[in-house]
């Protein structure tokens, strides 16, 4: 989706694995690592995974006891990060031809960490956001988090124009009805990080 996301006015300064746009180098990704704290074991799903730069490393981070669902509608990105894995021997890496915006091939209270790196903001996924949060609650376990990368709305020289973009309040005003609470927000530089936990059994605001 990240390639989709591009030719729809998202031209990322810095591109991924194989030369294809990634946020990932657009902020210290070292540090949204330390931020999600995955330990080994954990079931982490990228949603929308385009080159897989983030999926890559959440497999270093999980460990062969964890695993990683790497996401993304594109098959010819998909066969590029399996073909990679394949290479590289990151066996916990399950490549996925998928649309986020459709039924997901994850099984019910599964994952641990569910991201979602600059695809929200994409038309085809905005127009479609509450299936995307449908799928994110569906998936995720009690007590395990929703973690977002999105582009700052602001005027910039490159990437999304500022009508496509969303702020973390819209995000927020996305969510309400979920059972997701907001938990922490970061500055990323250009992006932010925005962390919900999911909690199917919180009383009613």
């Amino acid at each position: 989706m990240n390639n989709r996301n591009c030719q729809k006015g998202c031209n990322h300064e810095k591109a991924g694995r194989g030369k294809r746009p990634s946020s990932f180098r657009m902020h210290d990704s070292n540090r949204v690592f330390n931020l999600l704290a995955l330990k080994a074991g954990d079931c982490f799903l990228d949603m929308g995974c385009g080159p897989g730069d983030y999926s890559v490393e959440a497999s270093r981070r999980v460990g062969n006891s964890g695993t990683v669902y790497a996401l993304d509608m594109n098959p010819a990105i998909i066969e590029e990060l399996g073909t990679m894995a394949d290479a590289e021997g990151i066996a916990n890496l399950k490549t996925v031809v998928a649309d986020i915006t459709k039924p997901l091939p994850v099984p019910d209270g599964s994952v641990d960490i569910c991201f979602i790196a600059t695809v929200l903001h994409i038309p085809d996924v905005s127009e479609n956001i509450s299936s995307v949060f449908d799928e994110a609650c569906r998936i995720l376990k009690p007590g395990k988090r929703l973690a977002i990368i999105e582009c700052k709305k602001e005027e910039m020289p490159f990437g999304p124009p500022k009508h496509m973009r969303l702020s973390p309040n819209d995000i927020e005003n996305s969510v309400q009805g979920y059972d997701l609470t907001k938990i922490d927000e970061f500055d990323l530089g250009y992006n932010y990080m925005i962390q919900f936990i999911f909690n199917p059994n919180r009383q009613p605001t």
